[in-house]
């Protein structure tokens, strides 16, 4: 019996353990189909709550769009003297209401004065007698009062004139400053943008001699910007509405005007990411259930699949650990892995003394990028391998070896000895290169340069140690490669490296060793060649080619750059002047344009050289216009006067005034590559270049777009009004010969132009 009622309670035991077990499977599904409901509810609300943060700002970005464009349309001196003149309307239709109207599609513009009293109104771009402003007036007051904030006031405000009863905000240059502000409002029934903007002069401060009008901008909340809404928030179904839709499903913003009343609601279909997550999760529960069953049943399998799993892990591990120190290619240990060493040998040898120095010897293949190019990269490779398992053989098996990438070995040895040893250690590596490689078929018969320093007698620190080994194979490679240098104190990279370039381009103006490279400016619409831009380079015969970007600074520097201007404007003016008839586009540095006899030395430049001024096209950037001096000025009218045409060179990068567009006509502006290189994806960027090229159509100049890389950029450029297209997408920069062979093509030049368009 007692067998029966032992076996019998275990029995009961285990039942109740079941059932437990079971309870409490029931109690934790119950808790987490809660927690499920109660997250999802969470995530719905947030969802919701960002969409309603998004077309709000959607809508404020609308606001400030609208008085941004009325601020730098209404800084001008000729509004404020062409808005109260005679033939206010005439003028107000072509530079306001055409503008506005044309440009941003605004409803209604209204010109009132600093009270808010009502001067005219136009409908679009006609001037209208239906003005109806009795419905916007106390708006309109509003945001005059509103602008006139301190604490809204825009810009660097240096002190207040008084302008009758008001005091107006003025900057550094002691013009008054532009104020505006936006709202929304309610007007014929619907939700509308209004914006108010102070017409105030940009260059004579004396002209403002009372309180400034305003122009009144209002855009209806139409289809349009509905349009942009739904396509620049991804949202579904958006609709304006005058009362709050009941819709479950529907999503919700009350639209207020300046006073806080809602003047309508704008709804849209909701995604709330509750329905989904829950259908996703319902049946995970049940999997939950089986689970946990198969847990109580299969322990012991799923413990041995841990430790299996475990021991997989930890292997896995050791593989990503020694992949993060080692080199794929060659398998030997890669920058990561060689710092780690260095650091912990020098910090040894550092502490006693008597273990002797750490040299660091920093090796690659000369000409390594002949072979790749010559051979093919799979024949570089296999070099690269070969060289470091001959490397990894002959050298003692105490050295440690690294790959840091390309062709660049980096070795660390420990010995004593000081210079004797860097020179052992020199020759050895420089012996490795005697015996030519073979690959695939080719007996590859190479040389080595490598530099050589040494710590703790030169530096403690690790990377200064590298650095200097570096520096030293960098003066192997000017001696003529083939070679091992040890570092020596008076290896001083950075100054020393500017000075031998300063004399070496002091060396190649005067040898006429640098050259010019031409690059195709094509018309948007069928690729024709309108012309070339003329490009510096700079061919070292050791260095290699070098790009303008480390020139040109030591140039400027080293006071070359007159010299240099000097020389690229006669190179241009003597190659290109039996070309066809085309423009050439020649950039001038400011340093050219503020010299006192700029204009002396390029009339000679003209009469030695028998060049047609009306030919070329001289580039000025934005910085040259700041200050807009007399100088400047004069130069660049006395350039025009001799037939030359100015452009505008990287236009939108550079100051945010843009009144020196109106203190010189240039001919044409060219757009930055930067409003170009991300159009595709870009929304702002793509309403930033079609407003630039509206600019200059406006004030007559022609558009040429930068940097254009692909056919979906050039659409976008030219659809933006574009004329002119210069970038890789038809040509890169090249050589004299083939330009002018390019331009000798005639007929087949522009079908091929059109083809890689």
């Amino acid at each position: 019996m007692s067998a029966g009622r032992r076996q019998a309670s275990d029995a009961s035991s285990a039942g109740w353990i079941v059932v437990a077990t079971f309870l409490a499977l029931v109690a934790l599904t119950a808790a987490l189909v809660a927690a499920f409901r109660n997250s999802t509810d969470i995530a719905d609300r947030f969802a919701r709550e960002e969409e309603q943060h998004l077309v709000q700002r959607f809508i404020e970005r609308s606001e400030r769009q609208i008085l941004d464009a009325g601020k730098l349309q209404l800084v001008w001196d000729e509004a404020v003297t062409k808005l109260n003149a005679p033939d206010a309307e005439a003028w107000s239709r072509n530079f306001i209401a055409g503008y506005f109207w044309g440009s941003h599609h605004v409803d209604h513009i209204y010109h009132v004065r600093g009270n808010g009293q009502m001067v005219r109104c136009w409908k679009g771009a006609q001037l209208s007698q239906d003005c109806r402003y009795d419905q916007l007036q106390q708006t309109v007051q509003d945001l005059i009062g509103q602008s006139l904030r301190k604490d809204v006031v825009a810009g660097d405000v240096q002190a207040w004139r008084r302008l009758g009863p008001l005091n107006w905000p003025v900057g550094k240059k002691g013009l008054p400053l532009s104020v505006g502000a936006s709202a929304m409002f309610r007007i014929d029934g619907r939700p509308a943008i209004i914006a108010v903007a102070s017409v105030v002069p940009d260059v004579t401060p004396s002209l403002l001699k009372c309180a400034p009008d305003y122009i009144v901008l209002v855009r209806k909340v139409d289809r349009k910007v509905i349009a942009d809404l739904q396509s620049s928030l991804l949202l579904d179904d958006v609709r304006v509405t005058m009362a709050p839709e009941t819709a479950v499903k529907r999503n919700l913003l009350a639209i207020t005007d300046t006073r806080g009343g809602t003047i309508g609601w704008i709804g849209w279909k909701s995604k709330p990411p509750g329905p989904a997550i829950l259908r996703q999760t319902a049946p995970l529960l049940a999997i939950y259930i089986l689970f946990f069953v198969g847990v109580v049943a299969g322990g012991a399998i799923i413990v041995r699949r841990m430790r299996r799993t475990t021991s997989e892990l930890m292997a896995s591990e050791a593989q990503a650990q020694h992949n993060a120190l080692h080199d794929a290619m060659s398998g030997l240990p890669n920058r990561a892995h060689f710092m780690q060493r260095l650091r912990q040998e020098l910090a040894a040898c550092v502490a006693r003394r008597e273990l002797g120095d750490v040299f660091v010897a920093y090796v690659d293949i000369d000409r390594f990028k002949v072979v790749n190019d010559t051979l093919g990269h799979h024949v570089g490779d296999e070099l690269v391998r070969q060289v470091a398992i001959r490397l990894r053989r002959s050298l003692p098996l105490g050295d440690f070896l690294s790959r840091f990438g390309g062709d660049e070995f980096v070795l660390m040895r420990r010995s004593t000895g000081g210079r004797t040893a860097a020179d052992m250690l020199g020759r050895q590596l420089m012996s490795l290169a005697r015996e030519p490689f073979i690959i695939s078929g080719h007996s590859l018969e190479i040389t080595l340069s490598c530099g050589i320093s040494w710590g703790p007698d030169q530096s403690e620190d690790p990377g200064e140690l590298l650095r200097r080994a570096d520096i030293a194979l960098y003066r192997a490679k000017q001696r003529g490669r083939a070679r091992y240098r040890r570092f020596t104190r008076d290896m001083d990279a950075s100054v020393k490296l500017r000075r031998e370039m300063e004399m070496e381009l002091r060396r190649a103006i005067a040898r006429d060793e640098l050259t010019l490279a031409f690059q195709p400016i094509v018309t948007a619409a069928d690729g024709t060649i309108e012309g070339f831009e003329a490009l510096l380079r700079w061919p070292h015969p050791e260095r290699g080619s070098i790009r303008p970007g480390l020139f040109v600074p030591v140039a400027e520097q080293a006071g070359l750059m007159i010299p240099l201007g000097a020389w690229v404007l006669r190179r241009v003016f003597v190659e290109c002047r039996d070309w066809p008839d085309c423009d050439i586009s020649v950039n001038l540095s400011p340093l050219q344009i503020m010299a006192s006899d700029f204009l002396q030395s390029i009339d000679d430049l003209v009469r030695e050289t028998g060049a047609d001024p009306r030919r070329y096209v001289l580039e000025v950037t934005e910085g040259i216009m700041l200050d807009r001096s007399e100088h400047v000025i004069e130069v660049l009218k006395g350039l025009k006067y001799r037939g030359f045409r100015i452009a505008l060179d990287d236009f939108g990068i550079g100051y945010s005034s843009l009144s020196y567009l109106r203190s010189f006509q240039f001919d044409r502006i060219k757009i930055d590559r930067s409003f170009v290189q991300n159009i595709e994806a870009d929304l702002d960027a793509h309403a930033i270049l079609r407003a630039i090229v509206a600019l200059g159509h406006t004030l007559r100049m022609k558009v040429v777009a930068e940097g254009v890389e692909t056919p979906m950029q050039r659409a976008l450029v030219q659809a933006a009004g574009c004329q002119m297209i210069q970038g890789h997408l038809f040509w890169e920069a090249m050589p004299a010969p083939d330009a002018r062979a390019l331009m000798d093509g005639g007929a087949e030049t522009i079908i091929a132009a059109a083809a890689i368009g």
